[in-house]
């Protein structure tokens, strides 16, 4: 496994691969391409960012049973796809801020993939190819408006709605790795990724028939069951497999 991530220091945005407590820092965001400049910094003097910036941020929904059971829907035959706002990014160790504390605003844990190379109709057996990493990531979802509005792109774009991170981790086999959330270090979200129903080439493969992926795009592909609110004050920990966890607290944003 190779780690890489984003970082701030001192005003300026480094790329670079984590090699123990050592960033070697990259020309350009790794999912262009890798190539070191010989800069090394240390991990510890640095600021974790959002590792990702993507064109397009797109969200899979009822993509686990138990989940599609706890929303009381009914599974639709083909993966459900919407777009999330780029800006509702935040990194590690930033606090979640919910827009309107008086709706009720759900947790909901996911494996996030990063695209490597550009693609239209790709294929299910050549979606490896296309795939840079992965890493954790968060829909933070407003139930109220979700349910008034027949679109989910609004309810789950808020400023501060998709944690990300810390990192990105390449050469991973993500078929079948157990996907937790914990709240206030109680676990809330615990689960499996081959209980998706819908495989991460088979969700490329469908994306990729409406519109083009690029290169440095993410997918979220869906959340298990054991969804729940968050409240200010919060601490909110997501993991997968044996990576370093998603970390973040919560506050009103008003």
């Amino acid at each position: 496994m190779r780690t890489f991530g984003c970082f701030l220091a001192h005003g300026r945005r480094l790329y670079g691969e984590v090699i123990g407590e050592e960033v070697h820092v990259c020309a350009k965001p790794y999912w262009l391409g890798i190539e070191p400049t010989g800069e090394v910094c240390s991990v510890g003097e640095l600021e974790v960012d959002v590792p990702v910036a993507p064109s397009k941020l797109i969200a899979v929904g009822l993509n686990y049973a138990d989940h599609i059971a706890e929303m009381k829907r009914t599974p639709l035959g083909t993966p459900l796809i919407w777009f999330k706002a780029p800006t509702s990014l935040l990194a590690h160790d930033r606090s979640i801020e919910i827009a309107i504390p008086e709706h009720q605003t759900d947790f909901e844990v996911e494996l996030a993939v990063v695209i490597g190379r550009a693609g239209k109709n790709v294929r299910a057996a050549d979606a490896a190819a296309h795939i840079f990493g992965y890493t954790v990531g968060e829909d933070i979802s407003d139930r109220d408006l979700q349910k008034s509005e027949k679109q989910f792109a609004r309810c789950k774009s808020f400023d501060t709605y998709t944690p990300i991170g810390p990192f990105i981790h390449t050469d991973v086999d993500v078929a079948d790795v157990p996907i937790t959330l914990r709240q206030n270090g109680e676990i809330r979200q615990q689960a499996r990724t081959s209980q998706m129903i819908y495989s991460v080439p088979e969700i490329i493969a469908f994306a990729s028939e409406s519109l083009t992926l690029l290169a440095g795009d993410v997918i979220l592909t869906g959340t298990p069951s054991g969804v729940g609110p968050i409240r200010s004050g919060d601490e909110i920990v997501a993991q997968i497999d044996n990576w370093p966890p998603l970390r973040n607290r919560v506050c009103n944003s008003r």
